[in-house]
């Protein structure tokens, strides 16, 4: 069990001494993902894809009921292979409908194989996701903003729906830009904001 005392600004402190954002100690679960992953510069189109059709799925949920399934997600749509996904037909879509591991929703399933295609399109376009969705990394980024949404995400989510994407409005991306550490929403004094820094500093958007 988990055993936090409250501190200012949102973090809060674990019996070792260790501070992390409030949301990243509230379970289990969360400890290693916000330790680790969130935040952290990705340029790997196949985990940008999985986080993007992930957040979709999170619309009117909460992340970590998400989380808790992503291993089902990742069974159910061929580990977001996309060019695999984009493959995706009827039966699959009544096999994934048919799940209980995963959040059956019809029209974020079927959002998620057509998005699959877009991706197929975007690469042969673009050369990567990665090179596309990193161009909209914002210029300058200060501390971590209580917004929902920003210029830039509100930009992202402009030109994936004009490129056919569904499910990814502006709250949505700019929660797959936090993840993905296109920013650095880690609160300062976070022990994760510095080690989040250091390998947003050390990454080299692709281009």
């Amino acid at each position: 069990m988990l055993d936090h005392a409250a501190m200012a600004d949102g973090l809060v402190t674990d019996e070792a001494g260790v501070s992390r954002c409030a949301w990243g100690a509230s379970a289990p679960e969360y400890l290693p993902y916000h330790d680790n992953e969130w935040g952290f510069p990705v340029a790997d189109d196949r985990r940008l894809f999985e986080k993007l059709s992930l957040e979709g799925f999170q619309a009117g949920l909460s992340w970590l009921t998400i989380l808790r399934k992503r291993e089902a997600f990742r069974a159910g749509f061929a580990n977001f292979e996309f060019a695999r996904v984009a493959r995706f037909g009827a039966r699959d879509v009544e096999r994934l409908l048919g799940d209980p591991g995963i959040v059956r929703h019809r029209g974020k399933i079927e959002a998620v194989i057509n998005n699959a295609g877009r991706a197929v399109e975007l690469v042969e376009a673009e050369g990567s996701i990665a090179a596309f969705v990193w161009r909209f990394e914002p210029e300058h980024h200060g501390r971590a903003t209580l917004e929902s949404e920003t210029a830039e995400s509100r930009a992202l989510a402009r030109e994936l729906k004009r490129r056919g994407w569904r499910f990814v409005g502006p709250t949505t991306v700019y929660a797959f830009m936090q993840a993905m550490g296109l920013v650095n929403d880690h609160r300062e004094g976070c022990a994760a904001y510095p080690r989040a820094e250091q390998a947003r500093a050390a990454f080299t958007p692709p281009r």
